[in-house]
């Protein structure tokens, strides 16, 4: 929690002191009010009390509570906009963060629980400090003044607010005891109900596909029942603190008129009038430290959880970034569109195997080279170790005759176009779709982006939607289908105009026909370029330049499409798996 709070600015802190000072001002008032009662008492009770000395004695009262009701107001403006501007830089803290964390971190932390952090977990500190913060200066500062105001007074009276002070302390303990453990478990229990209503309306076609509704509504339904009955086990904790409240604060009145009464009676009739007084006081003053507790009390429901959510945010902003930003920009390199691999290996974090091993090989500029292999063979994970989505564990990749770690990652990225393996449409137009992102130069005309559709094969489609090329994209693309998706995905690459083009199984849900029609025109709009292709086709990869076989992460062959049908076992075999003799041969 205070490592939170050190990002409070100084305007903040000046914020605190000043809503400190108010709320000193504030209780001072609210503590003269027993006072004023104490005198209009022993006014009623004094031959020759006049009503003006009264009415002033009420003035002075009213004042005071004016005087109070403005504090709070005041109070209340003050620190809500505290609390809202700190959340609103936690949240934008943790948005940047997240967006810098590699791959690995992001599926350590899963995207439910980073949701449920950048908003619950937040929302949790926003509460502390709009309602903790007014308690937490009030409430000890209240309860130690009226406890010196009252402590010399009567020591029978003060035992009696003591006896309830303790009371409160036995109880407020106890709950805490049992309560605070409960929320850590609260919020890992939001974490799972936001990842299974996440999955449920993704997955809502396949659910409905396999008539698994029932199974769903059941394994929701039984970790909504475990939130539930979390809450309900804490609320109910906190709902017996209120009773307790009750008790305590009517025991306090009766005791201390009970008390009160008896010394009266044993008192002369000098005392009568001071006893009296000391008795309005004490009951004040008494409901005074009760309502500190009570404060306090809040604050003991408010902070466990607060803190919960704090240590959940920490570890977000802790979070090691293991893909560290280079120096180097576009203007350092002496080579344009080369990719080099030099002995690299690769295997995940916390893994023990290696995925990749020993992989060596360079494309030059202009050059069109594809990679092969059975499923599991690492071909995603060696083009996805470019633009440094992970980064190697053993080896270098040079891009442009640099190691990509010590590139600047803006100008990595702006000169690599990549399409991943499975499609993404954001919510907004095509246009915005197709010319989404900053690649350092200028935004895509309209003519280049309608050049981009055309050469991705996408202009056909769109021509018959309602708005062309203005149409609307639902968020993932769940309102095109999967070809369509990936045509897209193609045309917001070529739209960017990079250095080198990077297709991870983009061509999988096209037609042979599109496929082979895209891929031509591309090669044509795209001659200068570099273009590396993941394909399980070997339609798709036929006329590579150069195509390097995977095989459990080892690299097994490069050559042509007719050198690997020669020279390498692995690659005839997908091949043959796929087209006859004849057909391999004329190809």
């Amino acid at each position: 929690m205070r490592k939170l709070f050190k990002n409070l600015t100084k305007k903040d802190k000046i914020v605190i002191f000043i809503v400190a000072l108010i709320i000193v001002f504030q209780v001072w008032v609210e503590l003269k009010l027993p006072d004023f009662m104490s005198e209009i008492t022993k006014l009623i009770q004094t031959d020759g009390s006049k009503m003006s000395e009264i009415l002033e004695q009420g003035g002075y009262m009213l004042a005071c509570a004016f005087s109070s009701m403005a504090s709070a107001i005041l109070i209340g403006y003050l620190v809500s906009g505290l609390s809202a501007s700190f959340s609103l830089k936690l949240r934008e803290q943790l948005f940047k963060k997240v967006q810098k964390l590699d791959v690995a971190n992001i599926k350590k932390l899963s995207t439910s629980s980073l949701i449920t952090r950048t908003t619950n977990d937040v929302t949790q500190i926003e509460m502390l400090i709009a309602m903790g913060l007014q308690a937490l200066i009030k409430a000890p500062i209240m309860a130690i003044w009226a406890v010196t105001k009252i402590i010399n007074k009567s020591y029978q009276l003060s035992a009696i607010v003591g006896a309830g002070v303790i009371i409160l302390l036995i109880t407020i303990f106890t709950i805490m005891y049992f309560v605070t453990p409960r929320f850590k478990k609260v919020q890992k229990l939001t974490d799972d109900v936001n990842n299974l209503t996440r999955d449920n309306i993704i997955g809502v076609r396949v659910i409905r596909a396999f008539n698994a509704e029932k199974f769903h509504q059941n394994k929701f339904e039984k970790t909504n029942d475990k939130l539930t009955r979390t809450h309900l086990f804490i609320q109910r904790c906190f709902a017996f603190m209120s009773p307790v409240m009750n008790f305590v604060m009517h025991f306090l009145t009766l005791g201390i008129y009970f008390i009160g009464a008896l010394l009266i009676v044993k008192a002369s009739m000098v005392d009568k009038i001071t006893l009296f007084s000391d008795m309005v006081v004490f009951t004040s003053y008494g409901m005074q430290v009760i309502m500190s507790f009570l404060m306090l009390s809040m604050i003991f429901m408010i902070l466990p959880r607060a803190q919960v959510s704090a240590n959940r945010i920490n570890e977000v902003l802790d979070s090691n970034i293991d893909i560290i930003d280079g120096e180097l920009t576009i203007n350092d390199k002496n080579e344009i569109g080369t990719i080099e691999f030099k002995d690299v290996s690769f295997k995940y974090p916390d893994a023990d195997e290696y995925l990749l091993k020993d992989i060596s090989f360079k494309v030059k500029k202009g050059e069109t080279v594809a990679f092969i292999g059975s499923t599991g063979s690492g071909k995603s994970s060696l083009i996805n170790l470019i633009p440094r989505f992970y980064d190697t564990t053993k080896g270098e990749i040079l891009v442009d005759g640099k190691n990509v770690k010590d590139y600047n990652l803006e100008t990595l990225h702006n000169i690599i176009g990549y399409v991943p393996q499975k499609a993404f449409m954001f919510t907004g137009s095509i246009k915005e779709n197709v010319s989404f992102g900053d690649n350092g130069k200028e935004k895509p005309t309209l003519q280049k982006v309608m050049e981009s559709v055309q050469v991705a094969q996408a202009k056909e489609f769109i021509k018959e939607m309602p708005k062309e090329i203005d149409s609307h994209i639902a968020r993932g693309g769940t309102n095109v289908s999967g070809g369509q998706k990936q045509r897209l995905s193609i045309a917001r690459v070529i739209a960017r105009d990079p250095e080198i083009y990077i297709f991870d199984d983009s061509f999988s849900a096209l037609d042979y026909q599109t496929d082979s029609k895209l891929r031509k025109e591309l090669k044509q709009y795209t001659k200068d370029a570099t273009m590396l292709i993941v394909a399980q086709r070997i339609g798709t990869i036929l006329n590579a330049d150069k195509i390097i076989v995977l095989d459990k992460g080892k690299c097994v062959g490069i050559g042509t499409h007719k050198e690997l049908l020669k020279n390498c076992e692995v690659y005839k075999e997908i091949a043959l798996s796929q087209l006859s003799e004849g057909e391999l041969e004329n190809a």
